[in-house]
């Protein structure tokens, strides 16, 4: 079989319909959103420990530049402040897609205009600036929220790019699926590679299993006791520690960013807009009135907000547990990776649970099982080699209820457009798609506060040896699995009420075009 005719098969394209989506328009899409997550995953993996751990805001306790708000806990509020304040700026910009008219359509046109916008700010959000000061805390939270502005710019239209694509909810199903294996693909590369380099280039500050002697004597410990500190950073280490990590993150984040930028530009030349209205743009307060008149939308919302913490092991805080807990940062990539074998299994059977359970009770399903396994974790435990074992089969079992959650939403929203427009007969593919990534930020804002906020209760000090206490082992596992499984059972209830069917998509999709040929 040709190369075309498989990605004919895999997009569900039609090769005698030129004028429809065709598989190098489907891949340049996937291509923008491999580069796309590059940058989303530089900032939304590594800007908290950067700040902690670089810049040593983590050691920052009661009386220090934030008063009885230690630093760790601003850090926390900050990610949570800047990224709640971005998600309530998606339906802005969501309004501004639908009003945007050019030569090139109303959402492609982003591509190209924030490309070079989002690559500074990204840059600049790791620059290596001096350490535990009022003013870097300023500086690094101003240009966070920039950056937050810029990316949400590009972000809101490069998914509601794919319904102006395509109005075949198969085809646009696949098509999402596929560019979402592209966008894992991409945030994969930058989770584990991170971690790999920067844990080798501050490997020489840390000890190690030939260094037993030098800790009895550095620390004043028992031989057994010893053991235990292997891996932690040598106490006239840690400054050196902190500003290699600086500018080891800043190496990082100018080249995954240079890297991605003429993905951008790529995705925006090889797509194009089919589906999109030419009447007069719609206000902003017009928008916000169809948001509330799609009720199906509003569920999958509501259930996204809920769900916003049941991946928060694989954003800051599972780095910290990989860091501070199992003494190997490395490992993050280790726990990223092993999500990803059910990941990629649910991702490509989502088109066959679409069909076979319709997208509603595929994604309840899914979430189910993850409650399940993630309440089995928090009572089993990690302190033992077995219960490792059995933790690392449960991270592979959650890569399912990730994976379909990673593609099965855009393809439900894909269809809360088609629903509005049968009920309104407007489409508002800006405003609905803002959504979504209202979602993804929302999940990003709650992953951070978590993961910062489990490092506060945890006490951990990156300027102390150890850094960690196993008291503050046990209350971090406690906080990020409990938080998971609980948001798990949080994004299933509003489900339970939503009404769209693959079959009643279908008949909506058919009246539309009834009307329209009237």
């Amino acid at each position: 079989m040709k190369i075309n005719d498989l990605l004919h098969k895999l997009y569900g394209t039609n090769p005698k319909d030129p004028e429809s989506l065709q598989p190098k328009e489907a891949l340049a899409y996937g291509i923008a959103g491999f580069g796309q997550n590059f940058i989303c995953t530089i900032i939304g993996s590594y800007i908290t420990i950067f700040m902690t751990d670089a810049l040593l805001f983590g050691s920052v306790q009661e009386g220090g530049i934030f008063g009885a708000l230690n630093g760790a806990t601003a850090v926390a509020f900050l990610m949570l402040g800047v990224r709640i304040f971005d998600a309530l700026n998606d339906p802005i910009m969501g309004s501004v897609v639908d009003r945007t008219r050019t030569k090139w359509g109303k959402c492609r046109p982003y591509l190209k205009w924030m490309a070079i916008p989002i690559a500074v700010m990204t840059i600049a959000c790791f620059i290596p600036l001096p350490a535990k000061t009022l003013s870097t805390f300023v500086i690094i939270a101003v240009i966070y929220t920039l950056w937050s502005v810029a990316y949400t710019i590009a972000d809101v239209p490069y998914w509601g790019l794919s319904t102006c694509m395509s109005n075949d909810t198969v085809v646009r199903g696949n098509l999402l699926t596929i560019t979402r294996l592209l966008c894992t693909l991409g945030a994969g590369l930058v989770t584990v590679g991170v971690p790999i380099i920067t844990g080798a280039v501050t490997a020489k500050f840390k000890y190690t299993e030939n260094d037993i002697e030098k800790i009895i004597t550095d620390l004043g410990v028992t031989a057994e006791e010893a053991t235990t500190f292997i891996g932690t950073v040598m106490p006239e280490y840690i400054q050196a520690n902190a500003d290699t990590l600086k500018y080891t993150y800043f190496i990082c984040a100018l080249v995954f960013t240079l890297t991605a930028i003429p993905m951008f530009f790529y995705g925006f030349k090889h797509t194009k807009e089919r589906f999109t209205t030419t009447e007069a743009p719609p206000s902003f307060g017009h928008n916000l009135s169809l948001l509330f008149k799609n009720k199906e939308l509003l569920l999958i919302v509501i259930s996204g907000v809920l769900g916003g913490a049941r991946m928060v092991y694989t954003y800051t805080g599972g780095l910290y547990f990989a860091k501070y807990v199992l003494k190997d940062e490395g490992l993050y990539g280790l726990i990223t990776l092993m999500v990803v074998p059910g990941g990629l299994v649910a991702s490509i059977l989502v088109p066959w649970m679409s069909k076979k359970f319709t997208k509603k009770w595929a994604y309840i399903g899914v979430h189910v099982l993850g409650a399940v396994v993630m309440f089995a974790m928090y009572f089993i435990g990690y302190d033992a080699p077995w219960k490792l074992v059995v933790c690392a089969i449960g991270l592979v079992l959650l890569g399912i209820p990730q994976g379909v959650n990673n593609i099965i939403t855009y393809a439900m929203i894909g269809d809360t457009v088609d629903y509005l427009e049968w009920k309104t007969g407007e489409r508002g593919e800006g405003i609905c798609f803002a959504m979504q990534t209202l979602i993804n930020k929302v999940g990003m804002a709650v992953g951070a506060f978590v993961g910062v906020m489990a490092f506060s209760w945890a006490k951990i000090n990156p300027e102390a040896t150890p850094a960690i206490t196993p008291e503050g082992e046990q209350t971090l596992w406690n906080v990020l699995i409990l938080a998971g499984a609980l948001s798990m059972v949080g994004t299933i209830i509003p489900m339970l009420f939503y009404t769209i069917t693959e079959k009643k998509q279908a008949q909506m999709v058919k009246e539309i075009a009834e009307r329209k040929a009237k």
